[in-house]
């Protein structure tokens, strides 16, 4: 697929609906400066608002409105997108989404679902629903549209000045690390980082194709995908991603430090890349510049509800 064109569509589709979020060097959380994206300032405190824009606004809502199942940063970024588009959207969210994602995804009055059990769980029910329903389905991480307007948040980073010769991000189901590959195309090195304990991408690339992993720990709400997706680790595969595993202390830690020494409020799940570099999962080279995606601020509970 000819990614660099299907981005840039998206960029344009998305314009005005979508948060140009900040970004910031600091020299405050490691052993050498990093530039930091603070992609927990996107409308509903994630980077999906972009990948549900760009699917709304490119494809044809059916009578059947909308379905999505999530973790709940995709299931509130799509009803958000649909509210404000006027389009009809049922969520499927698993409990361990946690009342903070609940409460974001019932204020845009969308149809919500809580399933027990994890992401999965909710995909199946997802599905059944579409199929009945006649719904249009709105994948978290496995969809062209949805990969395309990830896409655009490193396209962003670059127009913003982006200097790293590495940028870090965090994997769930792999749709915005995807989204970055698509758009760098090689061109600057992308490394994946996962938790120990939802390692969907890392066990993929051992086995040479997408298996089921057990799904657990301080993340599991936002990167606890039962199984990589398929556009994500054809392209990890094609370019030979390394990833980097992380503990979740590790994420706690990464998590305080942000807080500490910034004042800046991310979910475990936003702080995981940051522990990659502070643990030493990564060791970068001596003179590589590091960038940290920080992609999701959904913490939980919310401190101020």
């Amino acid at each position: 697929m000819n990614w660099k064109p299907e981005i840039e569509a998206a960029a344009a589709r998305i314009k005005g609906h979508v948060v140009k979020t900040p970004v910031m060097q600091t020299d405050a959380l490691w052993e050498r400066p990093i530039e930091l994206k603070l992609e927990q300032l996107q409308h509903t405190g994630s980077f999906k608002a972009r990948g549900a824009f760009n699917t709304l606004t490119a494809l044809e809502v059916p009578d059947g409105g909308i379905v999505a199942a999530s973790g709940g940063n995709h299931g509130a970024a799509v009803a958000f997108a649909a509210h404000r588009l006027g389009h009809r959207a049922r969520i499927f969210v698993p409990e361990i989404a946690g009342p903070s994602k609940i409460a974001m995804i019932e204020r845009t009055g969308a149809d919500l679902t809580v399933v027990p059990g994890e992401y999965a769980d909710a995909l199946d029910l997802a599905k059944r629903y579409e199929e009945e329903q006649g719904a249009m389905q709105v994948h978290a991480y496995d969809a062209p549209h949805t990969v395309a307007g990830q896409g655009t948040l490193l396209r962003e980073w670059e127009a913003q000045g982006l200097e790293a010769d590495t940028v870090l991000i965090a994997v769930g189901g792999g749709g915005l690390i995807a989204g970055a590959m698509a758009w760098a195309q090689g061109a600057r090195k992308i490394v994946a980082v996962e938790p120990m304990s939802c390692n969907a991408l890392a066990k993929a690339l051992d086995q040479g194709a997408p298996v089921d992993v057990p799904v657990s720990g301080v993340a599991a709400n936002a990167l606890g995908a039962r199984r990589i997706g398929s556009i994500c680790f054809d392209l990890a595969k094609a370019q030979g991603i390394e990833v980097a595993l992380v503990p979740d202390g590790a994420i706690l830690e990464a998590q305080k430090a942000l807080w500490q020494s910034h004042r800046l409020l991310v979910e475990p799940a936003g702080a995981c890349a940051l522990a990659a570099v502070q643990w030493g999962a990564y060791v970068p080279e001596p003179g590589e510049r590091v960038a940290v995606l920080l992609c999701g601020g959904n913490i939980a509970p919310d401190p101020l509800a």
